[in-house]
């Protein structure tokens, strides 16, 4: 038998993307909900802030989830597919899949561990407050 181990992103990091997050959206005057993914796509942490709104709850989930199994940035989906007809109007039909901004993965070494995901805000803002939290633990973009 032969097995393979595939490296994820810890609590602590997590966390911490979280609080950076929350930290931008807090000074943007937003309130946001926010998910972290595993390299699986599975929920790791999440916060909603006060005030924000319900249907944001599962955007945010459906982005980093986006971003986890595809290893993408959500917003660069639409450009993606706007050409091509069969995607276009087939994908957008796959369960979770978003095709707009907000939506991180999170690598290491050039690997997905994880991924970001907000919503709250336009997509432009939630892309924003994702890129913060990418910077506060120090991953790139």
């Amino acid at each position: 038998m032969t097995t393979t181990t595939i490296a994820t992103i810890d609590t602590a990091t997590a966390l911490a993307a979280l609080q950076g997050a929350a930290k931008k959206a807090g000074e943007m005057q937003l309130a946001m909900s926010i998910a972290v993914t595993d390299a699986a796509g599975q929920l790791k942490a999440f916060l909603r802030m006060d005030g924000a709104s319900l249907i944001s709850l599962q955007i945010a989930q459906d982005k980093a989830y986006t971003s986890s199994a595809t290893g993408l940035p959500t917003h660069l989906w639409h450009d993606y597919i706007k050409e091509d007809a069969p995607l276009l109007h087939g994908i957008v039909h796959t369960p979770r899949f978003i095709v707009f901004g907000g939506g991180f993965p999170i690598k290491e070494g050039g690997q997905v561990v994880g991924a970001i995901g907000l919503s709250g805000g336009h997509y432009s803002q939630d892309m924003e407050c994702a890129r913060a939290a990418l910077a506060a633990i120090g991953a790139a973009e």
